[in-house]
């Protein structure tokens, strides 16, 4: 186990390192010092958010309680509970640049399957007492109902590795982020049938990207390759990812207090699945022979 937080650390502290210097790039230079250091890197507090969706705990106060506690030596200036929920606020934007680089770094294989799933943030019976996400959040409907929340669109390949995700209010169509978040991608793109649409399709079809979904009843039949037929019918691997990531590192739950806390848990959850190792993967080899 030590060995596996060192390694996570060394990682997400060479992140943060050029991260660092690419703020300071952008910035104006100031004479202005901080007063009070914080006991805790930035880097540390990252890496132990990271270790808790990889740990089996299932409640953040009972890992950093009483899980932690067994690692002391790699943290030894561990401060309280509710000081490190204060201290977390300032990985925002350190978790989101380091999502967003590790799907640029995802293999393009040419075979993309995209999809969303609700995020719900409160009750249906407590939509109108909510106020931590007021006027982010919104009332959408998904297969499994009404729900008050937000939408995570994901787009993966064939070997389970994520592509792009996006993070929109709970009723935003599915189609319409889909050509913002397809501009690297080329070859074919498999969705569900909510992502029929003709305009779309010729949108993506022009830069070199073929959007396949299954038919309505009241469509007429269209041609399709056998490749294309096999491929389509494997869009189950992306409603896996669905289910682990909402299952094995607890992304849905309504007890965020903050929105900004809210959104770090999004992002450190979509970071800690890219960094898992036995991802849910589709065997092409085995399902189109050469």
């Amino acid at each position: 186990m030590k060995k596996d937080i060192t390694e996570l650390y060394v990682i997400v502290d060479d992140f943060c390192q050029q991260y660092a210097k690419y703020l300071h790039s952008q910035v104006l230079p100031s004479n202005h010092q901080p007063t009070r250091l914080p006991c805790l890197q930035i880097s540390e507090i990252m890496t132990i958010i990271l270790l808790f969706h990889q740990s089996p705990a299932k409640n953040f106060k009972f890992f950093y309680n009483s899980y932690l506690t067994l690692y002391q030596s790699e943290f030894p200036t561990l401060p309280s509970y509710n000081r490190f929920i204060e201290l977390q606020q300032r990985c925002l934007g350190h978790f989101h640049a380091l999502l967003m680089v590790l799907c640029a770094l995802a293999t393009h294989t040419g075979f993309s399957y995209i999809d969303s799933t609700p995020i719900p943030v409160c009750h249906n019976k407590r939509i109108y007492n909510h106020k931590v996400f007021k006027g982010l959040a919104a009332r959408g409907k998904s297969t499994m109902g009404w729900f008050f929340g937000l939408k995570l669109h994901l787009i993966i390949n064939e070997k389970g590795e994520l592509l792009n995700a996006l993070l929109t209010p709970g009723n935003v169509d599915d189609r319409k982020p889909v050509q913002d978040m397809t501009t690297t991608l080329v070859g074919l793109l498999f969705g569900d049938k909510g992502y029929i649409d003709q305009d779309l399709f010729h949108r993506l079809h022009k830069k070199g990207l073929k959007l396949v979904t299954g038919i309505k009843k009241n469509m007429k039949n269209k041609l399709m390759s056998l490749q294309e037929k096999i491929l389509l019918r494997k869009r189950s691997i992306i409603e896996t990812v669905n289910g682990v990531l909402k299952e094995d590192f607890q992304l849905s739950h309504t007890r965020h207090r903050s929105f900004i806390n809210g959104f770090i848990h999004i992002f450190s959850t979509l970071v800690a699945y890219v960094f898992k190792s036995n991802k849910p993967a589709i065997k092409l080899h085995y399902l189109i022979p050469n």
